[in-house]
């Protein structure tokens, strides 16, 4: 079966096509351009390149966030309507599973992070599972770094704590700062979300998939712009 997994979410545009064994083709970016306007002639290249036609796919995977709002909906949106014309299944993966994927095999805490603005990071925390998957521990959140770290140091117990992400470069000093030699950082090849990850991801629960139409972005928080539409609304300033 191929599988071919997409990841909008960031900055870092990535599209991969993926068997059972073995990873067909894939193409990562890490540029300041419109993923709307590039991601459908990345995939067609990938289908070229691998002599896959649409019919082939057995389903897709996709990173559902967190990260950019308008990123994340680029990518589920067009994973949903291209699993939804091809009835096919399509899985949403936690863009940051997608990039503590990048340290299967390190021994302590995984620690992913997206920059959220105003102290506050997109983060989650995580084991590995041998070599081919991690587990989350507890819910994926937004934080305040200053709240997050001391609850890292005691959740790892002594053991070290690998932060990943592009975004961690905004960060590395507060961490060193708070966690010493416990912290350790990847190195820049491994900050960046792999579409191959989201792949095998995807075939491993493509069984568990509801209708394409089930899927929906995981932001964490509400867009600035709709939290203020909401309050306004609550506060009887906004007319049905």
């Amino acid at each position: 079966m191929r599988v071919l997994a997409i990841d909008t979410s960031n900055l870092v545009l990535s599209v991969a096509v993926v068997e059972e064994e073995r990873v067909l083709a894939e193409m990562t970016t890490n540029q300041q351009k419109n993923h709307s306007i590039r991601l459908m002639d990345c995939v067609s290249e990938l289908l070229d390149a691998t002599g896959t036609s649409p019919e082939q796919l057995g389903g897709f995977g996709v990173a559902n966030g967190p990260g950019s709002y308008t990123g994340v909906r680029i990518g589920v949106a067009t994973a949903k309507s291209m699993a939804w014309s091809l009835n096919v299944p399509v899985i949403g993966v936690s863009s940051l599973e997608v990039v503590a994927m990048n340290a299967l095999g390190f021994p302590g805490l995984i620690v992913p992070l997206f920059d959220a603005r105003r102290g506050q990071v997109y983060t989650g925390c995580y084991r590995a599972n041998g070599l081919d998957a991690v587990d989350v521990q507890g819910d994926e959140k937004i934080i305040l770094l200053q709240d997050w770290l001391p609850q890292l140091r005691d959740m790892a117990q002594g053991q070290p704590i690998l932060f990943l992400g592009e975004d961690v470069r905004i960060h590395r000093e507060a961490i060193a700062q708070e966690l010493g030699e416990q912290a350790r950082f990847a190195s820049p090849a491994s900050n960046h979300p792999r579409a191959a990850h989201i792949g095998y991801v995807a075939l491993r629960r493509l069984q568990q998939a509801g209708s394409a139409h089930e899927l929906v972005p995981e932001y964490l928080q509400l867009a600035e712009a709709e939290a203020k539409w909401l309050a306004q609304k609550q506060a009887g300033a906004v007319k049905e």
